[in-house]
């Protein structure tokens, strides 16, 4: 008799528990896969996928094929014969002008002016970003709405007074002298990224670092650095695709044989001379946009990352 109580208990525990059973899962019911909604959504993200893929698909499979081929008229079908040389031509061989040694000029060209305004534009800019986000000095804000300002002001208006210091300073036509622009035309809005992102970044690290007695410098180098590698990506894909696709400073800022890639890939599309080889121009448009598109999907992870960062504060 001493023991009827808690097994009646018991079963009146486990009946409860049966009792909230039946009643069945709580909740929001599970989406249909395969709801109004979701083929709506997916419907319009394969057009998007399309209408930028299809373009691309045209340029790969004309690239690859022979004239014969192209003159009968069908652009989306597949090469019945793949072929390499429209690649080769517009790399070693096409005609720009009175020269005939196709991209590779104009890639090394690129290179050239590419690296070193990047990695100067960059370290000047995040060096800029840390010092307005921790270090306030007398006028950092004018200064900072002065970047700003100059980030928006239309490249065009600045040509000619440009044209004009860098011909005093006798660097105009040289690739010294387009790396200089490309440097001073990046800084403002990389100024801007890399100072958001430090003001989002906690600011006891950076007074416990004060207080320990570190400098501008240590605090740079040994705090600031390690946790800005998703910025850094950012601003170093801005300033590869930015450089790497100029054109208008390229044809402007610089003589023929120092031309970059995307003026000598004008020059072959926009010849006169000749047949026009639309795979050699497809070919020499895929080569010239390779190195970017690279960049941007070995690092696009890290690039969103670093686009996120610091988008509350600041």
């Amino acid at each position: 008799m001493a023991n009827s109580a808690p097994s009646n208990a018991t079963a009146a525990s486990f009946g409860a528990v049966a009792d909230r059973g039946s009643v069945g899962p709580r909740g929001s019911k599970p989406r249909r896969t395969f709801s109004s909604r979701n083929l709506m959504l997916y419907g319009t993200l394969f057009v998007a996928a399309a209408y930028y893929l299809l373009p691309l698909y045209v340029m790969v499979v004309t690239s690859l094929k022979g004239m014969p081929e192209i003159r009968l008229g069908n652009i989306f079908s597949p090469p019945m014969e793949v072929t390499f040389e429209p690649w080769v031509k517009a790399w070693a061989q096409a005609c720009t002008g009175l020269n005939c040694d196709g991209l590779s000029r104009g890639f090394w060209n690129s290179v050239l002016i590419t690296i070193p305004s990047t990695v100067a534009s960059i370290i000047i800019a995040s060096v800029n970003g840390y010092a307005l986000a921790n270090w306030k000095f007398k006028g950092s804000e004018v200064f900072f709405t002065i970047l700003i300002v100059g980030a928006f002001i239309p490249y065009q208006v600045m040509i000619y007074p440009i044209v004009i210091v860098l011909r005093e300073m006798g660097i105009y036509g040289t690739l010294t002298g387009l790396v200089m622009v490309h440097t001073i035309f990046g800084m403002p809005i990389l100024t801007l990224l890399f100072r958001n992102y430090f003001v989002s970044l906690p600011e006891e690290l950076f007074k416990a670092a004060r207080i320990d007695g570190a400098g501008f410098w240590q605090i740079y180098g040994k705090i600031m650095l390690p946790m800005s590698l998703p910025i850094f990506v950012v601003a170093m894909i801005l300033q590869i695709t930015g450089i790497w696709n100029d054109f208008l400073f390229g044809v402007v800022f610089t003589r023929p044989e120092y031309y970059p890639m995307t003026v000598q890939l004008n020059n072959i599309v926009n010849s006169v001379q000749g047949v026009k080889e639309y795979n050699v121009n497809m070919a020499a448009t895929l080569l010239t946009g390779a190195v970017p598109l690279f960049v941007y999907f070995v690092s696009g992870r890290l690039f969103v990352r670093g686009i996120a960062a610091g988008a509350v504060k600041g």
